[in-house]
């Protein structure tokens, strides 16, 4: 009983950890600021995604989180996908582009770019995870026989790269660039909030943002 009570306890804790590895994560990759430039309450905010069609779910959610918080630190920001629609600028030049931003009021954009999306699939066999070596007998038959006569399964591991740009267009200058990396995110909302939380922290950390 007592081996038996020793492979549950180390099951638990190995399952635990399995959990939490699973769970949604972004991380700041690199940063960079513009020390003589920062964000201002006065700004007007133009937030662009630039997705293709098949993720236009995120893009939507990114431009929308965004918008969000920068509202609540008292700026004004609108949202492209809102303002322009899913094409905004396709086919314009820049004097164009630029032109059609700034007669709505926006002296700034903030750009957000989908770098990489990928998905890495694993065959996990049946029965894999902690083997409680030296509990005697059945700590090494149970897991053994789990491993060779139970079913296995697929693991799939989804990746995302996302790149911020905030640019000042009164002077034409980039202010703040940051990139981070998100892994298995619930939906295309979690990780729009993932990443602008992650973002934020990192503005408000280099006093890019008050």
């Amino acid at each position: 009983m007592k081996s038996l009570t020793s492979i549950g306890t180390w099951g638990m804790v190995f399952l635990g950890a399995l959990f939490m590895s699973s769970c949604n994560s972004t991380k700041l990759v690199s940063s960079w600021t513009a020390k003589e430039l920062t964000i201002q309450q006065s700004n007007k905010i133009l937030v662009i995604a630039l997705m293709g069609n098949k993720d236009r779910k995120l893009r939507e959610n990114v431009e929308n989180a965004l918008v969000a918080h920068l509202k609540t630190r008292g700026i004004s920001a609108g949202s492209a996908l809102a303002e322009y629609g899913p094409k905004d600028f396709e086919g314009l030049e820049e004097k164009a582009a630029l032109s059609r931003i700034k007669e709505k009021g926006y002296d700034g954009t903030f750009t957000i770019a989908l770098l990489d999306k990928s998905k890495d699939k694993r065959y996990v066999p049946g029965g894999m995870g902690l083997r409680p070596w030296g509990y005697g007998f059945w700590g090494y038959y149970r897991p053994m026989y789990a491993m060779l006569y139970e079913p296995g399964y697929y693991q799939v591991t989804n990746r995302f790269m996302l790149e911020a740009n905030f640019f000042n267009l009164s002077q034409d200058k980039l202010v703040y660039s940051a990139q981070t990396k998100s892994t298995d995110p619930s939906s295309p909302e979690a990780l729009a909030e993932a990443f602008t939380k992650t973002l934020f922290d990192d503005m408000i950390k280099k006093g890019v943002i008050k």
